[in-house]
């Protein structure tokens, strides 16, 4: 019986990365994988491989935990982290505060301590806000740091930024987390090797996306810091996100690696930001104000609500806080400069028309 395809494959916006299909080569990769039987629950021949793949990438310590998605390897990362009592600082904006349904809390068990921050990252002094009350019974003990790379507001952490968070974290008896759900995207802006930013700065355990890379339903926890992890052999299953058939999830996750697919798709994703950006900037309507620097493949703006939800009309994206008129722009692998280029112009008209 033939499948009907039931939407249009020639439909692009710019509301998510997650709204992109999967990548013709990771595609390759899964039909690849496919066929004869491998062993399952992770012990089959391309999970191995995987695993010797990201060590290079992130040293010789590294271990990985392929997992469905990136809550879910948050989740597993963080209680990993943490002893029953512990508790997270994060900034207020993280998507493990404000866009997993209370997961990290419910299913962790753990406080989240958040911190309000202008661009969405923390800092030493941010974290230093809610880094007190250690041996106090009636408090939460603040014993892990996360961040996000690149950040919910389209920003990055510097190889050196990072190092300062770790510094301070592993000095307050603390271990440091990275969701890196754009992780790709960051390695990209920031043009230096996964290891610089995360296992040679400090970072404890990563959070590695696949999904809003061109993967399906492929994400990763790599832990980078044995000593400070526990129990992910078991958490894992605990939590739901033990794949039987992992080869797929790997065979996706080693694509990434293989001919640099994943930099040279987070390089695209970026480029395609940075033509929105600087269209609008060159012959900038009237309305629009930028809100955070783009340096990823996200762009935040404020617009009039009645254009944006005229230019939503006929290209989709998302509000982002509809109080202040602000929206979110963000590009994917597959977006073309002509769907940048048409997008520029539908905006340009709607907020002069306005």
């Amino acid at each position: 019986m033939p499948i009907t395809t039931l939407h249009d494959p020639g439909r692009r916006g710019f509301a998510s990365d997650n709204y992109a299909g999967v990548h013709p080569e990771v595609i390759a990769a899964i039909t690849a994988a496919n066929g004869g039987h491998e062993i399952a629950y992770g012990q089959d021949a391309y999970t191995a491989r995987l695993q010797e793949v990201i060590r290079t990438h992130f040293g010789a310590a590294a271990e990985t935990f392929p997992v469905f998605n990136g809550t879910g390897a948050n989740v597993v990362a963080l209680t990993g982290l943490l002893p029953r009592w512990g508790a997270v600082i994060t900034a207020h904006t993280a998507h493990i505060n404000t866009d997993e349904g209370g997961a990290p809390e419910r299913v962790m068990g753990h406080k989240l301590l958040t911190v309000p921050t202008p661009d969405g990252k923390l800092t030493p002094d941010l974290i230093a806000r809610e880094a007190y009350g250690w041996g106090d019974e009636h408090r939460a003990q603040p014993l892990a740091v996360s961040i996000t790379q690149s950040t919910e507001m389209g920003t990055l952490y510097t190889p050196d930024e990072v190092r300062a968070i770790a510094d301070f974290a592993h000095s307050h008896g603390m271990s440091v987390h990275a969701d890196g759900a754009r992780l790709w995207n960051a390695a990209a802006a920031l043009d230096v090797p996964f290891r610089e930013f995360t296992t040679d700065a400090g970072v404890d355990v990563v959070s590695l996306g696949g999904t809003k890379n061109g993967l399906l339903a492929a994400e990763a926890v790599v832990v980078l810091a044995p000593d400070r992890v526990s129990g992910l052999v078991y958490l894992r299953k605990l939590t739901m996100q033990l794949s039987s058939k992992m080869r797929f999830a790997s065979a996706q996750l080693l694509s990434l690696f293989d001919d640099d697919l994943g930099l040279r798709s987070a390089r695209h994703a970026n480029a395609m930001a940075a033509r929105l950006r600087t269209a609008l900037e060159a012959d900038p309507p009237p309305g629009l104000t930028f809100t955070q620097a783009t340096e990823a493949n996200a762009i935040f703006a404020t617009i009039p609500n009645d254009a944006a939800d005229r230019i939503r009309d006929r290209v989709r994206f998302y509000d982002w806080d509809r109080a202040r008129g602000e929206v979110r722009w963000m590009t994917a692998w597959d977006n073309t400069t002509d769907d940048v280029d048409n997008f520029v112009d539908i905006i340009r008209a709607e907020l002069r028309r306005g």
